[in-house]
């Protein structure tokens, strides 16, 4: 579903071409570096030359070589997957974070870039706020500390996607893309990081974690090229809606640049020779989707597939191989699922990173204004009313205690919150 604009002189570009050309930069600069021009939207290669330094850093793609043996090993695994998994696919719908300017320069993400919707990302932007607001309080900051609550109080109300106070945050978007071959989507890499303790999400390993967004810092080769690729992609005519395709035209022209984030991971199923994704949310590293899948074939399928006793020891033994195992592949009642890596790009321009576009989907108003919509329909938000689960929800929180108590996590009871 995704078209690729062709451009001649690209699509000649090879790591080996590339490596040639820092050879020969070795011998004229201490720090070799090759440029790629971006123009109005479009790349354009002028005989593998580095360009002028005055060029901005959004306009231009630097690569440089690997500066280490880890590097370099990055890189020999990056071109072979290149060779092996050539085509670009959509891997779905964008996702959202959050972003501060840095003065320094560059942007820092301040949450994980997962959110499906802007109006989520909005409200960590709230959550960041109120954080700063509490710090300020403690550090005896009045000032700061008002200015931060002003803020997030705005954010309840209103679809505010940047924000401004020391320095500013903006709401930025990702689109998401999967390397595909002859035996389907890419698997990660033995050079991607992992991240193998069973331990709380928040002190996990999130290589994404306050990652700074800058395209005028040089990457390996093969970054580079990637990145020249997605720029050439626009959505095809007449697969998505004609929104959605004006304003990823529009994009190529006020977000010329790109800047990848470090890959996702996620897990999608083959279903008649066919690949399609499983709904699972993107995780920071192969392991937490390994988690995520063993948790979903533990308690979520059960559920939605409603699954017969014997399926569900067979799933539940098919989760306990998982966990056991090294591998990124299973196979559980003539189900194949594959954990696969996930490119991000943040497209960039002259005023930063990109935010979110018209034509995303952003159905959710902000925490206030739905506050009021339910008081209007007779609804109060602040009682305190017990929830009666379904049939199914009941046998999923079941499912899930259980599941939380087989991995020494068990969840408190009322019973328990009342003692």
């Amino acid at each position: 579903m995704i078209g690729r604009v062709q451009n001649p002189a690209l699509n000649r570009l090879t790591p080996a071409m590339i490596m040639s050309t820092f050879d020969q930069t070795r011998r004229e600069e201490t720090e070799p570096v090759v440029r790629l021009c971006v123009a109005v939207g479009r790349l354009h290669h002028e005989g593998m030359v580095n360009f002028p330094d005055d060029v901005p850093g959004y306009l231009s793609i630097r690569m440089a070589a690997p500066d280490g043996p880890v590097a370099e090993i990055t890189e020999i695994e990056a071109q072979a997957a290149r060779e092996r998994y050539p085509r670009i696919l959509s891997a779905g719908g964008p996702v959202f974070g959050v972003a501060r300017e840095r003065p320094e320069g560059g942007w820092e993400l301040c949450t994980s870039m997962v959110e499906c919707e802007p109006q989520s990302a909005r409200e960590d932007m709230g959550a960041i706020c109120r954080r700063r607001a509490a710090e300020a309080e403690t550090a005896g900051d009045t000032e700061a500390q008002q200015a931060y609550l002003a803020v997030a109080e705005r954010l309840e109300w209103e679809k505010i996607d940047e924000v401004e106070v020391d320095v500013r945050y903006r709401v930025v978007r990702a689109e998401r893309y999967i390397n595909s071959g002859s035996d389907g989507p890419e698997p990660p890499r033995s050079s991607d990081p992992d991240d193998h303790e069973e331990r709380d999400l928040g002190d996990a390993l999130d290589p994404a974690a306050g990652f700074v967004m800058d395209p005028a810092l040089p990457t390996g080769v093969s970054t580079g090229i990637l990145k020249a690729d997605l720029l050439q992609l626009v959505p095809l005519e007449g697969s998505f809606p004609p929104d959605v395709r004006a304003d990823a035209l529009r994009s190529d022209v006020t977000h010329p640049g790109v800047v990848l984030l470090p890959a996702a991971f996620t897990v999608a199923e083959r279903v008649g020779g066919q690949w399609r994704p499983t709904g699972i949310m993107d995780a920071p590293t192969p392991f937490r989707a390994k988690d995520i899948l063993s948790m979903r074939l533990r308690v979520t399928d059960p559920v939605e597939r409603r699954l017969t006793p014997r399926q569900r020891a067979r799933y539940a033994e098919a989760a306990d191989r998982l966990d056991a195992e090294k591998g990124c592949e299973l196979t559980v009642e003539e189900r194949f699922l594959r954990i696969i890596r996930v490119e991000r790009a943040v497209r960039f321009g002259p005023d930063g990173p990109e935010g979110p576009r018209p034509s995303d989907q952003d159905p959710e108003d902000p925490i206030m204004v739905l506050d009021q919509k339910l008081r209007a329909r007779g609804i109060d938000p602040d009682e305190d009313a017990p929830i009666e689960l379904n049939e199914s929800a009941q046998e999923f929180q079941r499912l899930f205690e259980a599941e939380m108590a087989r991995r020494g996590k068990p969840l408190p009871r009322p019973a328990d919150d009342e003692a």
